[in-house]
């Protein structure tokens, strides 16, 4: 009997909301280079263009219209219903999952809408741009703010407490990711491991299909409310 639900989401999951997606041909990636922009190397070398960079991904993600499509609503439904345990893992760092509803959930690559103080670590919410002149409102340092996301090089964040749920879970979902960008592409084999039913939702067949028990294909709009709706339809 499936119990436990981990769901990890990646970019595929909001391009229908109006979010470029990374590593498609006419993705993030095609434009920019990640070791100008993504890196902590980039970040000492040029702050102001990394600041540039994702002040202007997070100005587009507070433009009014980018909202939850029926994916993250269908996400966020499944586990306000769900008697189990449910997680939501995502690799996207914009907020649409928490505007459609969902709560018990993991930004693995940070958080757009939040900036880090190097010097002291505190992490809070901020919606403004940064720049060099910007101040950290914990210690006051000047021009230590960075971006709340994990950069080229960096540890992915919660790692521990995903591990442990994959390695209790019964059903692992994979929705609108790559599979070529680890370790969120390792985590159907962390599953497998622990004997779960293993779901791939995505536009077409990601680099990791073989290792998905079973795969269902078309725009994250569709598939993933009727998933859901099959799903629940089971209990």
């Amino acid at each position: 009997m499936t119990r436990r639900i981990v769901v990890l989401t990646g970019a595929g999951v909001s391009q229908e909301s109006g979010l470029d997606t990374f590593r498609d041909p006419d993705g993030i990636w095609s434009k920019y280079r990640v070791e100008d922009v993504a890196t902590p190397e980039a970040f000492a070398r040029d702050p102001r263009k990394v600041h540039d960079f994702y002040n202007l991904r997070r100005r587009n993600l507070l433009a009014g219209h980018v909202k939850p499509n029926t994916a993250h609503a269908a996400l966020a439904e499944l586990e306000r219903i769900w008697p189990g345990e449910f997680l939501l893992v995502t690799q996207n760092i914009d907020d649409l999952h928490e505007r459609a509803g969902s709560q018990n959930l993991i930004h693995m690559h940070g958080e757009m809408r939040k900036v880090r103080c190097a010097a002291c670590g505190a992490v809070t919410a901020n919606d403004a741009d940064l720049s060099l002149a910007s101040v950290c409102g914990a210690c006051t340092k000047l021009g230590a703010l960075r971006p709340h996301v994990v950069w080229f090089g960096e540890m992915p964040l919660e790692m521990e407490r995903i591990g442990e749920a994959l390695a209790h879970c019964d059903l692992f979902i994979s929705v609108g990711t790559s599979g070529n960008v680890y370790p969120a592409a390792g985590f159907v084999a962390e599953a497998n491991v622990a004997g779960a039913r293993t779901v791939e939702l995505n536009l077409e067949p990601s680099l990791g299909r073989s290792h998905f028990a079973e795969g269902h294909y078309g725009k994250a709009t569709s598939v993933v409310p009727e998933f859901v709706a099959a799903l629940l339809a089971e209990r």
